[in-house]
């Protein structure tokens, strides 16, 4: 980003990562203001990673320079987006090694395989970074079992989901998630509509700090901005947030929808890892919906949409509940195994503009 700026201005050989760190300072106010966050030259991951196989306190250093982007943030307006983002990132964890010099030694591992996957997203058509991001939400998902549902969607339901709540739109004000997880299905409205569609961003609430840290974390690798996504870290069943904000025209959710048999069901292997609330809906699997249909009835802007995922034998109780809160159903859709699986819903009467 900074380059790119001075090269532009007619610095063609200007490198940032090539400067001193105190010559960098200079630039420190005016980039927090900018991007939200600093970083200086010797703590860019090119520079780390140049010297972490001779690096002894490789693991100290990690540390060190997450806590310095959080703390750049600190007093600005991108504080809140911040503020514990690298919480869950235990680089001294024994899981990474039983020694200190074992550790660093797989962090290094790391920061070399990275390096290796050549994630130039600025320079290509496709988003790169965030779709390898995605992947490997994907794949931890899959392999989570019924609980992956906690923090990710897959993409060809939130693809389904933001498609069916964008027919005849081709931008929105804002994109809402009550129960967001990492945020993919926030980040498909920017996929489907294009990137300056959603015009004042994306907002959303997560209970899990995990799942919370991850859905900003996966913000900034989509290249939204601070001043373009509010997540908040709350409980959407017993404090729901944004719903006083300027409405929405658009409400995605894939909430948690598991019962209290199946809940007893899961494997011990997940059940023993995920956090107990993390995929429960309710002993009916249904509290979610109850809740969104009437808390957040007054974040839809006239004319928004809201648009549901749900389990396959879910159709019809969530139709009601949404019919119950003053909705009108507009469409129900199948998944390919002829299971209904989505709703999409308006509150209030139907607008006959609708599909067209």
């Amino acid at each position: 980003y900074i380059n790119a700026g001075e090269i532009e201005a007619g610095n063609t050989t200007f490198d940032y990562a090539k400067m001193s760190d105190a010559d960098a300072e200079e630039a420190r106010a005016s980039l927090i203001e900018e991007k939200g966050f600093f970083i200086l030259p010797s703590e860019l991951f090119c520079n780390v990673r140049a010297k972490a196989a001779e690096d002894e306190n490789l693991n100290e250093t990690l540390e060190k320079i997450f806590a310095n982007i959080e703390d750049s943030a600190k007093g600005s307006e991108a504080e809140d987006n911040f503020a514990g983002l690298f919480d869950d990132f235990d680089v001294n964890s024994n899981k990474l090694g039983g020694t200190v010099a074992k550790r660093n030694e797989r962090l290094v591992k790391i920061l070399d395989g990275i390096a290796a996957m050549k994630l130039e997203y600025k320079d290509n058509a496709i988003d790169a970074f965030g779709d390898a991001y995605e992947y490997l939400m994907t794949m931890y998902a899959s392999n989570a079992g019924k609980s992956g549902g906690e923090f990710f969607t897959p993409s060809d339901v939130s693809e389904l989901l933001t498609r069916i709540g964008t027919v005849g739109k081709t931008e929105v004000n804002k994109v809402y998630d009550p129960a967001c997880g990492s945020g993919s299905l926030l980040l498909k409205a920017q996929s489907v509509l294009g990137k300056d569609a959603v015009r004042q961003g994306f907002y959303g609430q997560e209970i899990n700090i995990t799942t919370y840290n991850l859905c900003r974390i996966n913000m900034f690798l989509h290249d939204v901005g601070f001043d373009k996504f509010d997540i908040a870290c709350e409980d959407t069943l017993t404090a729901p947030q944004h719903w006083d904000d300027e409405p929405f025209e658009l409400i995605v959710s894939n909430p948690p929808y598991i019962t209290g048999r199946e809940m007893e069901e899961l494997p011990k292997s997940v059940a023993d890892y995920e956090p107990h609330l993390a995929p429960y809906g309710g002993e009916d699997g249904l509290d979610f919906y109850r809740s969104i249909a009437k808390n957040f009835a007054p974040a839809l802007k006239p004319g928004g949409y809201l648009a549901f995922e749900f389990g396959d034998t879910q159709a019809d109780a969530v139709c009601a509940i949404l019919a119950e809160n003053g909705y009108t159903i507009l469409e129900r859709k199948r998944d390919f195994n002829d299971r209904e699986r989505a709703v999409l819903a308006q509150y209030g009467r139907k607008d006959e503009n609708y599909g067209n």
